[in-house]
Formats: C-alpha cells, structure tokens, sequence
C-alpha cells in the first residue's frame, strides 16, 4: 500500500513537472523575427514624431510635474497605481546607460509588439504592449528614430513596488496567451479609410482602450464593452464612456469629438480634466485628419 501511494505521488510530481515544463515553454517570451527589422528601412523622423504625440509618451515617460521642454525628458519615475501594486514608468531617453540608447531596433520592437525586454524577460502590461502589437514596424522604427533625437536623461527610475505573487513575471507569458494578439478590438463592416486610420490610431499608438476599458480580474480588457468606461484603475472616479452611447459621445457629432481633442473644450463648453489633460495636450499636436479620423472611428464603434 506504501509503495501504491509512493508511485502514485511520484507520478503526480513527474506530471507536474511535464505540465510545468510545458507551459514554461509555451509562454516563453517571443523575439520577431531579426529581418522584421531589418526590412523598416532609415527612419522618418517626421512620422516618428506623429506617432509620438498619437501615443502619449510623455504622458507617463516625462518627469512628473515636467512642462514645457521638459516634458521631452523621458526621464520616466511616474508611479502607476493599480489593484496588483505601484507601476513605475521607466527611463526611455536615449541615455546609453539609464535608458535606452544602446538598445537597437529590434529589442525596441520586440518590447513594443510582444512585450519582450532587452534581457529577454516579459515585461508587464503596465506599459501597454497589448495595444501596441497593433502598430506597424514602419511606425515603430520612426518612433524608435525619433525617440533617438530627444535629449538624455541619466535618471534611473525606481523598480516596480509588487507585492507576491505579481513580482512573478513567469505568469505573465499566460497572460499574454490570454490578451496579447494584433486582431482588431471590434469589427467595423465597410469602413471607410477615414475610421480605418482612426481605428488604428485609437487600438493601437493611442491605447485608449487601456483606461477607457473595464477590466476583468486578470487585468485583461473587457472587449465586449470596448470603451464603456469603468473604474479608474489608480483608484479614484471613473474613466468616462467614450462610445456613441447616451452618457458617452452620443449627442456629440464627429466634428465636437474632433475639437475637443484640439481645443479641450467640449460642446457645452466645459474643459478637460484630469489624466485627459496630457491626452488632450497630446492630440492637439496631431494633425488635423488624425484627430477627424479619431472622432470618426469613435462614431462608429458600438455603443455601450
């Protein structure tokens, strides 16, 4: 009978081992292939600055309180709150040492589509890759060129505060088994080109979704209410509906989307507030068609 449980133990442990083995193997983080890269050709600093201010990155890069010139420090520091623990933004200046000036293309890529460090480790969703797998590589080799040319910063921003078992980053590659895929967030039937840049600069480069989105308890979007809103995830308010629905956008036309996004007024003439405010501060240096194509994906997504 000792003998029988022995076994059977054993071969409990020998399954764990396989099963643990197996998935360790199957979420191990993934690296592009090296001419995904290769192929992205001499950057276009023009575009990568385009794609810069579409994705907010001194929203949370910048040093807080940074203005001005300063705000194109990214410095990084910005603490994160969120329900798993305190996120802190790092140093993406193209400071060699601090930040990421000796990383090359490839190891930028990686972070921003699948969500791959430079050491091979998978980084958390705080910085949100799970949006970004939607950009083009053209894209990112324009931003990654343009992040080149903005000044350094030898500041090394605090490590993520996380409390067990989220400082446990093997258990993220099963949450990107779960949430990371380049598929759009919702179906648009015929489309135009106009809702199309807008679908792409809203799913991908701006991440909207990642505040506008609820959450379930993985950390995961909520697609099925893609952009209702939901809880603030730093813990205090709610992050607003933005979808065609009656408390979202729904008595705002395309054209007063589109100038809130430059001007920061909305129609009743009430002005932006909150983490909007560096959004806003962003869009406004998009071009004219980028903040119209925004305004037209926004009308056309489904209301919830």
């Amino acid at each position: 009978m000792l003998m029988a449980l022995k076994k059977l133990l054993g071969g409990i442990v020998v399954l764990g081992a396989i099963g643990a083995g197996a998935f360790l193997f199957i979420t191990a983080p993934e690296r592009l292939p090296a001419e995904t890269w290769a192929a992205a050709g001499e950057p276009d600093l023009a575009n990568g600055e385009r794609i810069f201010h579409a994705g907010g990155c001194t929203s949370c890069h910048a040093a807080p309180g940074a203005a001005e010139d300063q705000k194109l420090v990214l410095a990084g520091g910005l603490a994160l709150k969120s329900p798993f623990g305190t996120f802190h933004a790092p140093n993406i200046s193209p400071d060699e040492t601090a930040g990421i000036g000796a990383w090359t293309l490839a190891e930028f890529g990686d972070a921003m589509k699948r969500g791959t460090g430079r050491d091979g480790e998978h980084l958390y969703p705080s910085f949100p890759y799970a949006s970004y797998a939607r950009m083009t590589v053209k894209d990112i080799a324009d931003l990654y060129g343009y992040l080149k040319t903005l000044p350094k910063s030898g500041n090394v921003a605090p490590g993520h505060d996380l409390p067990f078992p989220f400082n446990m980053r093997l258990a993220l590659g099963g949450w990107k088994l779960l949430y990371l895929d380049e598929a759009p967030r919702v179906a648009l039937a015929s489309a135009d080109e106009t809702v199309r840049r807008g679908q792409y600069l809203v799913e991908g480069p701006g991440h909207c979704g990642e505040c506008h989105t609820p959450r379930d308890v993985l950390g995961g979007l909520k697609t099925d209410l893609w952009l209702a809103g939901g809880p603030n995830p730093e813990g205090e308010g709610r992050v607003p509906n933005i979808t065609p629905a009656e408390g979202g956008f729904g008595s705002w036309s395309a054209g007063d989307i589109a100038s809130y996004l430059e001007t920061g007024f909305t129609p009743e003439f009430d002005s932006v507030g909150g983490a909007m405010v560096s959004v806003q501060k962003n869009m406004a240096l998009l071009p004219k068609e980028d903040r119209e194509a925004i305004a037209a994906y926004l009308k056309a997504i489904p209301a919830h």
